[in-house]
């Protein structure tokens, strides 16, 4: 064999290696909701040990869901944003809820002993619940953490308003430009309609089971 040849050999393997890679990490949760759609009710654990479901929430309008962790460093740096998301809209009929679903025997840091750590130090005043199972991730269409799912409430029933990011700059929140979330809660509160619906969301991918 030339050396040639045997460079192109060495090549297509690293490329088959690289894309088998990215099929393991890149596992789609499915379909999930859509805009409008309506979801499905959930009952997690929170870190008090206490389960939490959309019909067990009280005198509100809807919830601002977002699927998050301890481990990943876009979460870290979203969590006093997420924290101020909660003060501010708590009161207005939108409390945040958060929901860990990643894999914690391949993310250790991700367990719910750690999130019951993680939510004392940061002193979380919002459901952070255990995502066990993984189907609650699974059937928003969850992919990554944060991925904010705005839902807004319809009698019994939750819609979904708004998926995608929280906002436009995950590094720098002095810089940030686009604040989707908050614009989208503010519009629901005046009884618009979500203008921006759907944002593509930043952070790492969901660790699933095997």
């Amino acid at each position: 064999m030339t050396m040639k040849a045997k460079t192109y050999k060495l090549l297509i393997g690293c490329c088959a290696g690289i894309i088998a890679i990215m099929a393991i990490s890149f596992t789609p949760s499915g379909a999930g909701y859509q805009v409008g759609d309506t979801v499905k009710d959930f009952n997690l654990k929170n870190i008090d040990g206490k389960k939490v479901s959309l019909a067990g929430l009280q005198n509100n309008k809807g919830a601002i869901v977002i699927f998050t962790c301890n481990h990943c460093p876009f979460s870290v740096a979203y969590e006093d944003r997420i924290i101020a998301l909660h003060r501010k809209y708590e009161s207005q009929g939108f409390p945040v809820v958060a929901i860990n679903p990643n894999d914690a025997n391949k993310v250790p840091d991700d367990s719910y002993d750690k999130m019951k750590e993680r939510a004392k130090e940061k002193n979380f005043q919002f459901p952070y619940l255990h995502d066990a199972t993984q189907e609650t991730a699974r059937a928003f269409g969850a992919a990554r953490t944060p991925h904010v799912f705005l839902l807004t409430r319809d009698g019994s029933s939750y819609k979904v308003a708004y998926i995608g990011a929280i906002d436009n700059n995950t590094d720098e929140p002095e810089a940030v430009t686009q604040k989707y979330v908050e614009t989208a809660v503010e519009e629901l509160l005046k009884g618009k309609s979500v203008s921006t619906n759907f944002t593509k969301a930043i952070g790492c991918t969901i660790k699933w089971k095997s």
